[in-house]
């Protein structure tokens, strides 16, 4: 593969890898409004984002094993033709019910784009080669949580919430022309999968049988639930309660992303004198701690907004070094069914988040119940962590896929 055909190769991947962390945060500054706008309450346009992350969860133990029988091209093309169908109804979506259902479709969408570019640069790369191209769009996966609440901002100083989902569709529309011309099938007939469904249930059942593997997903999934108890309240917290514009909540979402993005390059750093699992244990410590101090600051209202924000970001970056190693521990053990590891992976990561989202908004949309699910998260993640993965079990973990990972 020659460089010009590398770096279109990256491009094309890094949309695609894109439009999942676009999909669920660029409409993250117009949810006080869609509340207002369908007469609706906090918590059930908090279930908008739950159906999401479902239909991310789903789509990714659907279409990851699919994509490995039939080939990447078709579900991907099928994907974002859902991903593009919904987003063009939900301009249009009458109440929040209907909202809700079509973010689920959405969700199913964007996975097809996630499970099928990761399995694009598996089908094509190794060893070292694999680590740079990954790593690459894993920066791009860090980068588009910063600018979709950023860009979500900037369209609605022009339009209301609804042309959000209108951007959606039209970014649908490019990645689909872009992936039908610039994208050929990477799995030939003679390596796809055979066995069907008893095949895949064999797979997922010898994943679950691995307490050590299903510890380290948990703790994936618990961490990724503090994140998203924040995506989904900070905008009700930082709007409502604390009187920022849309303007100002973008740039102050952005901020905490760019302490996340900071912390997992700051990883690699680590990675040459300490092991996986001290990071990540360190990281459970680390944000624990710091979830309990955004607890205190939240309930007292000690220092306001500013102590508010520093501990949440200490949260962030805390997560920012656990996300990465626990699927580094995790996929280092079953090499022999990446795939279906990484589908169920992502799919208990997205679901747990799933249910964090709105589980705050049922106490109300205040700081103190983001901050107790923030909190609570990162603290279970350290009890399994402790309790349930057994550690003598952790072996090393392969440094191509170490340096992929992160």
């Amino acid at each position: 593969m020659s460089n010009r055909q590398r770096l279109q190769l990256v491009l094309v991947l890094g949309a695609l890898i894109a439009i999942g962390p676009l999909t669920i945060d660029m409409y993250l500054p117009a949810l006080p409004a869609i509340t207002a706008g369908l007469q609706t309450t906090e918590t059930a346009v908090q279930l908008t984002l739950t159906g999401t992350l479902l239909g991310l969860a789903l789509g990714q133990l659907l279409i990851g094993p699919l994509s490995d029988v039939v080939g990447r091209r078709l579900p991907l093309l099928a994907g974002l033709a859902a991903h593009i169908v919904a987003s063009v109804l939900c301009v249009f979506a009458p109440n929040i019910a209907v909202l809700g259902t079509l973010r689920v479709l959405q969700g199913l969408g964007v996975a097809a784009a996630t499970v099928v570019a990761t399995a694009v640069v598996r089908d094509l790369f190794s060893g070292a080669s694999f680590a740079r191209i990954f790593s690459r769009l894993m920066l791009v996966m860090g980068l588009a949580p910063i600018l979709a609440p950023t860009l979500g901002s900037g369209l609605l100083r022009w339009t209301e919430w609804r042309g959000v989902f209108a951007a959606l569709a039209v970014l649908g529309a490019l990645l689909i022309v872009v992936a039908a011309l610039r994208l050929p099938e990477t799995l030939p007939v003679a390596r796809r999968r055979h066995g069907g469904l008893a095949a895949t249930l064999r797979d997922y059942r010898g994943l679950l049988n691995d307490r050590a593997f299903v510890g380290l997903v948990l703790v994936a999934g618990l961490a990724m639930a503090s994140l998203f108890a924040y995506v989904s309240g900070s905008s009700f917290v930082l709007q409502d309660q604390y009187g920022l514009d849309e303007q100002q909540f973008g740039l102050a979402f952005g901020a905490g992303a760019v302490g996340l993005i900071a912390a997992t390059q700051f990883n690699v750093r680590l990675l040459r004198r300490y092991t996986p699992q001290q990071i990540l244990v360190s990281a459970l410590i680390a944000g624990t701690a710091a979830g309990l101090l955004l607890v205190l600051f939240a309930v007292t209202g000690l220092g306001g907004l500013g102590t508010l924000l520093a501990s949440l970001w200490l949260v962030l970056a805390a997560a920012g070094l656990a996300l990465p190693n626990a699927p580094a521990l995790a996929m280092s053990r079953h090499s022999e069914a990446a795939g279906t590891a990484a589908a169920l992976l992502g799919a208990v990561q997205f679901g747990i988040g799933a249910l964090s989202a709105p589980l705050a908004g049922l106490f109300g949309t205040g700081s103190v119940p983001m901050a107790v699910v923030v909190a609570g998260g990162m603290a279970a993640a350290l009890a399994v962590m402790v309790l349930v993965v057994p550690r003598a079990t952790l072996g090393a973990v392969d440094p191509d896929l170490a340096v992929a990972l992160h």
